[in-house]
């Protein structure tokens, strides 16, 4: 018996081509209104669904393809005597592929000023419940939900007269995976709909946080282990990532990423695109411990790798600049687990392939996100997840950038203008630190950082620790705290090491107490009036 296609498209893009190859195979075409039409005036010998059903079309197209015509032909076993039996009395023909993409949903509400019923409108019935039958019953049925397993399905076709049972299992797969995400999508936006506020809008008032929240990840890669040797781990990325974020990452040599090293290779990466100019990042358990900019790579790198070179040992390198042979040069006299750059000379990655060991170290290339005024449009992250006990803490991600003129100076001193360049440069790498954190920083470096200390006098000794051990002063430093001091004695401690000037957000019931040392000290003072933890 011939095979029969059922093809309902809404992005029509590369169906055509797909049908003629089909119909050269001697398949014969069903179709839905526009998709018909098109393959008709391509010339095609198509029969039109209202024709197969004796059923038309009404209610300005939301019913088409419900019908037992379509979903017997679909749901039909072959192998079951009584399947055959039961269609056959009911005139019922087979369909054996079926080629489905969905109402534009996702990108009719992604558009500003959406209303309501737009929304409602590009919500998809036939296709989803068509998708379902065929998935269903995927070993006699082939259903196609993506333009790019047409080439797959015709070299089959081709090849064999027949899809392979493998792929029509992981067609089935896809689709469902595709109606999951589909279903998702329309979950969120109308759980985030507050009814009440949207009377009377044009588009509807929505939550940032929907009643219900429909994760939504595809496998990027199997773990050897999570962060310990006895746990388990895979590696997902969002369904839409974000441009110019890790998953984009291509690994040019090395070995397979661990858990940690993906972590850690996030945190180096975020902090060092936030900087315009070229700069350095050098992270070792999840927290900067040297970040530099400069004139090139080169400079960067140095600078960063002066702020504490014994954690630097075995971190993940992140640049915002390509590698040249030079900082390949640099790095390659230390031991370093990941790489991470937006480019490399070929004399650059030649040094990394010059020994087996070198060959172990993970190269990756990420293009810098294009930028713009979005988050999204700079590689940003809009959201950020926590898992907890049988729960998830959701938030909006920090992406919050200070200028220079969101500064308050609270003190009688004022700053110099390379002060204010160094408490921004300090603020944005507190940024990236853990709570509590005090970073001591002078001419685009960090001369000292103290991390993820339950006290933030402990954070400010420990900053000034790691400097005396790397040979740094810290006389003339900024200092930035990413929250504010309770108390006078954290001034003090930073002070006593040598800072002349300290950025914090200021809002602690003391921040009077705290203005007043600043000025016993004379040393300059700068609010922020935005709170970085980092947990």
């Amino acid at each position: 018996m011939a095979q029969t296609a059922l093809i309902s498209v809404s992005d029509k893009t590369g169906i055509l081509e797909f049908a003629q190859a089909l119909h050269a195979l001697g398949i014969k075409l069903l179709s839905t209104g526009g998709t018909a039409k098109l393959l008709a005036d391509a010339g095609l010998p198509v029969t039109e669904v209202a024709d197969h059903t004796g059923f038309p079309e009404m209610l300005d197209g939301r019913v088409k393809t419900l019908h037992p015509k379509i979903h017997g032909g679909l749901l039909a076993r072959r192998d079951l005597p009584a399947h055959v039996a039961a269609i056959k009395e009911h005139g019922i023909d087979t369909i054996d592929l079926l080629i489905v993409n969905l109402y534009p949903f996702e990108s009719t509400v992604a558009k500003p000023g959406c209303t309501l019923e737009d929304a409602i409108e590009n919500i998809d019935i036939g296709g989803p419940a068509m998708v379902r039958s065929a998935a269903k019953n995927w070993k006699d049925v082939g259903v196609l939900t993506d333009a790019a397993q047409y080439p797959v399905a015709l070299a089959e076709l081709k090849a064999g007269g027949k899809l392979s049972d493998k792929t029509k299992f992981a067609f089935s797969v896809a689709a469902f995976n595709r109606i999951a995400d589909y279903d998702g999508a329309i979950s969120d936006y109308l759980s985030a709909i507050d009814f009440d506020a949207s009377i009377g809008q044009p588009a509807p008032t929505r939550s940032l946080f929907p009643a219900q929240s429909n994760g939504r990840f595809v496998k990027v890669q199997d773990l050897r282990y999570g962060e310990n040797p006895h746990q388990q781990a895979a590696f997902y990325r969002d369904l839409y990532p974000a441009p110019g974020s890790l998953v984009s990452a291509r690994q040019l040599q090395g070995k397979e990423l661990s858990y940690n090293n993906i972590a850690d290779a996030d945190a180096a990466w975020e902090c060092v695109k936030s900087f315009d100019v070229p700069a350095c990042v050098i992270v070792k358990h999840a927290n900067p411990c040297g970040v530099a900019v400069g004139k090139d790579a080169n400079e960067a790198y140095a600078k960063a790798f002066k702020t504490d070179p014994t954690s630097a040992f075995g971190g993940i390198i992140a640049f915002n600049r390509p590698v040249d042979l030079a900082t390949a040069q640099a790095v390659n006299k230390q031991f370093v687990e990941v790489l991470m750059a937006p480019g490399y000379t070929p004399e650059a990655l030649e040094v990394f392939q010059a020994t087996k060991a070198k060959l172990n170290v993970r190269v990756l290339e990420i293009a810098l996100p294009p930028g713009g005024k979005t988050d999204w449009e700079n590689g940003r992250n809009l959201m950020d997840v926590k898992r907890v006990g049988s729960g998830l803490l959701m938030q909006t991600a920090d992406n919050h950038e200070l200028a220079e003129s969101d500064l308050k100076v609270v003190s009688k001193k004022q700053p110099t203008p390379q002060q204010l360049q160094d408490l921004l440069f300090a603020w944005k790498v507190a940024k990236f630190v853990k709570s509590n954190a005090i970073v001591f920083c002078a001419d685009g470096m960090t001369m000292g950082v103290g991390a993820g200390q339950m006290s933030r006098l402990d954070s400010a000794r420990i900053a000034s620790i790691k400097a005396e051990h790397a040979g740094l002063s810290l006389k003339d430093t900024a200092v930035a705290s990413d929250a504010f001091f309770p108390f006078r004695d954290g001034l003090d401690v930073v002070v006593d090491a040598g800072a002349s000037c300290v950025i914090q957000p200021g809002g602690s019931m003391r921040d009077q107490e705290v203005i007043d040392a600043a000025d016993e000290r004379g040393v300059v003072m700068v609010l922020s009036g935005v709170r970085h933890f980092r947990h």
